[in-house]
């Protein structure tokens, strides 16, 4: 690693140049860009079923030079691109799936798709910014083909299905690339990502360590004996027990999890299902919900407690508890040596060279899999229009989420920059 570094930074600073070249390029193909994102989010795709949004992205890369291959993962997109000088392997992630949300209507370019997910007719919507993401890479690989006699070294770009999850049943995302071999021939040595979210439209954050937490859903079923409410001495009251549950998982961040050692876990029960009638109590009350984590261990801990704690309290009235976990994606972090390395260089590309350091979210993303398998570096982009107050910003997976246009020739500038600094042809 340490060796792998200072080649980066020897290549950075032997070969970098001013950046505006690249912003003249940058300033050219934006409209290309906005479009490409425009014409993405017109047409929104759900994971695994992303048939017309990678044709398109082949069909953007395949003129520029790079070696393109379809099909990776279901509908995933990796193309290459060769520099003339030997050098690293420098890869950057986006995705091509979008939300069953339904869109509002306002925007000329609004949604209007339908799909079914999971067996539900629904809205499909980019309400995540997955279509910003694929359009500025798409604008990087554009800039990155016209230096391709500077590029000492290769260019891997990864454009990943089901980011948000794949249907029930079916296998999808990072961690079915990576099964796939998106990390050989070649090996990325280091690997680019960026979400955009709420904030100041084109603002630049990044994490030191921790990016994103990890994401786990549980089911829980309280099970007690049905009777009626006018008697429910004669059964067990499964929506009492239920409610008891809910608020002693609480106690687990607030009381059981060491606040001094790491950020504390989330528990959150976003649904609750029991019962027929007012005047019956019901045999059984489910709870649905998310557990978020920032740690592997603490994971493990925090599922152990919200376990016990279920099946004791319905123990202690006579009922008993079953728990379902699904596993979900593990917490993403930065590698700190690469921040170091890179801190500087995206301080000379962001505005006014602000980049705000942050101690991660507690979304989920599944670029974890790749973090955790290469040194990785990803960084956040705002993308609230001016005139939105930030606390009335609708957050990523809102229908009201928007991106400003703006944003995106910073978000091409920053992965552009890193990735020219990395292959050591600066702006130039």
């Amino acid at each position: 690693m340490k060796i792998l570094l200072l080649a980066l930074a020897l290549a950075g600073a032997a070969h970098a140049g001013p950046w505006s070249a690249l912003d003249a390029d940058i300033e050219r193909i934006d409209p290309q860009v906005v479009a490409w994102r425009h014409d993405i989010h017109r047409h929104p795709e759900l994971g695994n079923r992303e048939f017309r949004t990678a044709a398109l992205v082949a069909d953007a890369l395949r003129p520029l030079g790079y070696e393109v291959r379809t099909g990776v993962a279901g509908t995933g997109v990796i193309a290459v691109l060769r520099g003339d000088h030997p050098g690293p392997t420098v890869a950057l992630r986006a995705e091509l799936d979008a939300l069953p949300v339904t869109e509002p209507a306002g925007l000329p370019f609004a949604s209007t798709a339908r799909s079914t997910w999971n067996g539900r007719d629904v809205g499909v919507m980019h309400a995540c910014g997955h279509d910003a993401h694929v359009a500025m890479a798409l604008g990087v690989a554009t800039l990155l083909a016209q230096r391709r006699t500077q590029l000492h070294g290769t260019v891997k770009l990864v454009f990943q299905p089901a980011e948000e999850g794949p249907p029930d049943g079916e296998e999808g995302g990072a961690a079915l690339m990576i099964k796939q071999g998106v990390l050989a021939d070649p090996k990325p040595d280091v690997f680019f990502g960026l979400h955009v979210g709420p904030g100041p439209s084109g603002s630049v954050s990044l994490s030191r360590d921790r990016v994103t937490a990890g994401s786990d859903t549980f089911v829980t079923r309280i099970i007690g004996r049905q009777t009626h409410a006018a008697f429910p001495w004669a059964g067990i009251d499964p929506v009492t027990l239920a409610a008891q549950v809910v608020l002693a998982w609480q106690t687990i961040p607030s009381r059981q999890s060491d606040l001094q050692a790491q950020a504390a876990p989330v528990i959150s029960v976003g649904r609750i299902d029991g019962g027929v009638r007012h005047n019956i109590i019901p045999d059984a009350v489910t709870l649905e919900g998310t557990v978020r984590t920032v740690s592997p261990a603490q994971r493990e801990a925090v599922l152990a407690r919200l376990q016990q704690t279920a099946g004791s309290i319905a123990a202690s009235a006579g009922g008993r508890a079953e728990t379902r976990i699904t596993e979900g994606y593990p917490s993403g972090h930065n590698d700190p040596a690469l921040v170091d390395r890179y801190l500087p260089v995206l301080r000379t590309l962001a505005p006014d060279g602000r980049v705000t350091l942050g101690a991660g979210s507690y979304a989920a993303d599944d670029f974890a899999y790749f973090s955790r398998a290469v040194p990785a570096l990803f960084v956040g982009l705002g993308v609230t229009p001016p005139g939105i107050a930030a606390d009335r910003a609708a957050p990523n997976h809102s229908p009201d989420f928007v991106v400003d246009d703006a944003a995106l020739r910073v978000g091409v500038r920053v992965l552009a920059g890193l990735m020219l600094d990395t292959l050591g042809s600066g702006g130039e």
